[in-house]
């Protein structure tokens, strides 16, 4: 009896994942911003129309002008007639009307405006042509070998074509080195135009997810529903990345799905050593040690079951012969969760060390005969 309720209780459990887990769209990945973990994947290399999910890598091009001092936030935009003939989602602009690059960023995270992102397309890069050949170029950089871009909005266009992945990839460089971009992709209502204008946000999560954060909608006949949907708890930021749902009902519950399921079962630890990591020796050093550091990368993404008992071991060379380059390996920080391994984090120098020239050794030996003397 006692066996047949284990078993029961574990037949529940594995049903109560299976339905966590239950995703309609035909292409789905979900993701971990920090360690940029794929936890979930559903055809996720499907080559689909993004619609506006397109817009992610629009924001991204326009976030790093700013970020590098090349558009400021309120810079005046002048709208052309190109921008302006867009269609689809929109603000309405009006040939040569003027907005602020902030203002032209809230309507293309909150409404999904194309005259604004293609505004924006021609203010970074002069035209939207030149615009989509950076699109591209950015798109190969980060290893997103299943995209090609024809625009900047999202509009169908034969040939302009994502996945799941990749689209995750652009969101994570977005949302992971722009984080200002929060302050217009969690909008849920605002304004422009001194409130002439009202906006409400195409991304119900934004009003209904807790710990919502993003990102971006996109639907068009063809393209069906889309979604990269992010939400942040305890320090731990995902990725839900849906496409082609058949309704936008559904968009969201498959994503509420990905992001429940993520949330219960993983966690993000911040490795620090458990005591202070000793110096290591020198030889032949303008110095007598070296001290050792964690690498960067410290961040450790593991499932809640494991985090509770986790131990560590720091494993250091007795000794290192000069010279010593900063950030050389030094060790191991091993972590373990009872008998499992689940991380090896290199130990690394945190400085450099030269290796001692003839005449200071010479200097050295002096000094020292002097001093003995």
């Amino acid at each position: 009896m006692k066996k047949l309720v284990v078993l029961l209780c574990a037949l529940l459990a594995l049903g109560s994942s299976a339905q966590a887990l239950e995703v309609s769209a035909p292409s789905a990945l979900l993701m971990e911003k920090e360690t940029g973990t794929v936890l979930f994947a559903k055809d996720e290399h499907a080559k689909l129309e993004p619609a506006s999910v397109t817009k992610v890598m629009t924001l991204l091009l326009t976030m790093e002008a700013i970020d590098a001092g090349q558009l400021h936030y309120d810079d005046v935009v002048t709208a052309s007639a190109h921008a302006c003939s867009m269609g689809g989602s929109q603000i309405w602009l009006k040939e040569n009307e003027q907005m602020t690059v902030s203002d032209m960023l809230k309507a293309v995270c909150v409404v999904s405006a194309n005259d604004c992102a293609v505004a924006l397309a021609e203010t970074v890069a002069g035209s939207e042509e030149a615009f989509v050949e950076r699109m591209n170029q950015r798109a190969a950089e980060l290893g997103m070998a299943d995209t090609h871009f024809c625009n900047a909005t999202g509009l169908p266009a034969e040939g302009h074509v994502t996945s799941a992945y990749d689209i995750a990839l652009m969101s994570r460089e977005l949302i992971r080195n722009h984080p200002d971009i929060r302050q217009y992709t969690t909008i849920w209502m605002d304004s422009l135009r001194d409130g002439a204008s009202s906006l409400v946000n195409t991304n119900r999560l934004i009003r209904f997810y807790q710990g919502a954060t993003g990102l971006k909608t996109g639907s068009t006949d063809s393209a069906l529903y889309c979604l990269s949907g992010t939400a942040e708890r305890d320090g731990m930021e995902l990725i839900a990345v849906i496409m082609k749902a058949p309704t936008s009902t559904q968009r969201f519950e498959d994503a509420t799905n990905l992001l429940n399921y993520g949330f219960s079962t993983y966690t993000l630890e911040n490795v620090v050593p458990e005591s202070a990591l000793p110096p290591v020796p020198v030889s032949l050093g303008t110095q007598a040690t070296v001290q050792p550091v964690l690498g960067e990368n410290t961040h450790l993404l593991l499932e809640k079951a494991k985090a509770g008992s986790l131990q560590q071991l720091v494993t250091l060379a007795d000794s290192v012969e000069a010279p010593v380059a900063a950030g050389s390996q030094l060790g191991t920080l091993t972590i373990t969760s009872g008998e499992e391994v689940v991380a090896e984090l290199p130990i690394l120098a945190g400085e450099e060390i030269p290796r001692v020239t003839f005449g200071q050794m010479l200097v050295q030996m002096l000094r020292t005969a002097f001093l003995c003397g």
